[in-house]
């Protein structure tokens, strides 16, 4: 079917504009913020082998999947299984998580991106002067926190594919550029090619299933799978575009990113004595120090750096308020404004407890979870576990399980083929690309996802 090309909905003006929008989507905190600190926690260079072969086999297929999946229907993530035909139980294990993922993760997400405009404030002012002091005063992250949703919602309630496609032709290629520059100075910090060794030296050892599930739920977080996104913005491409290009640019720029993310902050870690698993704030404490000790026009780099980290902040939040933006848009017939405006205000009062938990309340910075293992302690950070990693993941599962064995993946995967002949072409082992991505979707994806799931069952025990 065609998608409505209405007021509310509308379409990608072009192919270079969809892919740098779900680029965009993408490319954001998960990369720069999230990548390095997850990598930091699961052993360095054997947790970014782990992350590559799951981005290769199963978070690519799964990408196609929900594009698709999405371009099928022209609707959300809700929608799309209901069009489908699903009953109720794939569209709340499948649709409606996925929708709650997005808009969770938006909650404590927007808390981040709200602490980079902060640091963009203190190049020029230098009022932080220490992040731990910072983040723990609720005077200083909630208005930012409020500031950053406020311009997100902005953004959506206009309409995002104008402003949001001119501006990320524009943003990616800089972000990247100054990406970089921060990993020239980076790497030639006394002591940085400890940090090189240890990021890019893979110790197979300590690949387990935590390191395993840890680099599925980072490849679906940075990918934007398992959130309705993918579905969403699916739902907006012309029949005209080729799905199977465009998601491999978009996987392509994403994973480069998150690996050119990891490469600018581990030699500086070892270059100033940090703790490589220090966690969810391991941008803010290292990348100020490598401004600081550049010689002339630290401040003006560190400004530009984190004012692009918050506008690809920015490109993700607005794919996030999107998808529950869309449900009610196509389901309830909301106007756009009002969707927009109601989803990003109860995301900010959802979000004041990640807000607070940086020190400002001792009660949900000392809130602990116990996680596959591992103890996660803060608000924040708990969200990040279970929404950022194993809600994502069981929606992946969930969705891969409704194509391969409910829908029935042939015809999701002529979707996929509109516009590339060689996708039924037979290329390997006398299979074509189409035969491939259904056996991936069918066997690979479910069963690697769900054997990580089931090592982890019945290890997560809260307490405060």
């Amino acid at each position: 079917m065609s998608i409505q090309a209405s007021e509310n909905r509308g379409q990608w003006g072009s192919k270079f504009g969809f892919i740098m929008a779900a680029a965009g989507s993408a490319v954001g905190l998960g990369n720069i913020w999230r990548f390095p600190y997850i990598t930091g926690q699961n052993g360095g260079g054997a947790f970014v082998f782990v992350y590559i072969l799951c981005v290769l086999l199963v978070g690519l297929p799964l990408l196609y999947n929900e594009t698709a999946l999405g371009r099928l229907t022209g609707k959300n993530t809700v929608g799309a299984f209901k069009d489908t035909g699903a009953n109720k139980f794939w569209q709340i294990t499948a649709g409606f998580l996925a929708l709650s993922v997005s808009f969770f993760v938006l909650t404590y997400y927007g808390v981040i991106a709200g602490w980079t405009i902060g640091y963009i404030i203190s190049e020029f002012t230098d009022f932080i002067k220490d992040f731990e002091t910072f983040r723990s005063n609720a005077l200083y992250v909630i208005p930012f926190f409020a500031l950053f949703m406020v311009i997100t919602v902005y953004i959506v309630q206009a309409g995002v594919s104008g402003g949001i496609e001119k501006a990320s032709k524009i943003l990616m290629p800089v972000l990247f550029i100054l990406i970089v520059l921060v990993i020239f100075r980076s790497i030639t910090l006394p002591g940085a090619m400890e940090g090189v060794k240890y990021y890019l030296t893979p110790d197979f050892a300590k690949i387990n299933g935590n390191t395993i599930l840890a680099a599925l739920g980072q490849a679906f977080f940075s990918l934007s799978i398992g959130w309705g996104i993918m579905i969403t913005y699916g739902s907006y491409l012309p029949k005209s575009n080729n799905i199977i290009s465009s998601g491999l640019w978009v996987g392509s720029m994403d994973t480069l990113v998150a690996l050119l993310g990891g490469l600018m902050i581990f030699p500086a870690v070892f270059a100033f004595g940090k703790d490589p698993a220090g966690g969810t704030t391991l941008v803010f404490q290292v990348l100020p120090e490598i401004f600081n000790s550049m010689p002339t026009g630290g401040n003006i780099v560190g400004a530009l750096f984190f004012l692009l980290l918050c506008i690809a902040a920015l490109t993700s939040s607005i794919s996030m308020i999107e998808v529950p933006a869309s449900y009610l848009i196509d389901e309830k017939k909301w106007s756009r404004k009002k969707a927009s405006w109601i989803i990003g205000i109860l995301a900010f009062l959802i979000g004041i407890p990640s807000a607070l938990s940086g020190g400002a309340s001792s009660f949900f910075t000392n809130i602990s979870l116990n996680f596959f293992g591992t103890t996660k302690t803060g608000f924040l950070d708990i969200m990040d576990a279970l929404f950022g990693t194993l809600f994502i993941v069981i929606v992946c599962l969930m969705t891969a399980l409704y194509v391969g064995w409910v829908l029935k993946p042939q015809k999701v995967s002529e979707e996929i083929g509109l516009g590339s002949p060689f996708y039924h072409k037979k290329l390997v082992f006398g299979l074509s690309p189409s035969q491939m991505w259904i056996f991936f979707i069918k066997f690979i994806c479910p069963i690697v996802i769900l054997l990580v799931l089931l090592a982890t069952v019945g290890v997560i025990e809260a307490d405060v």
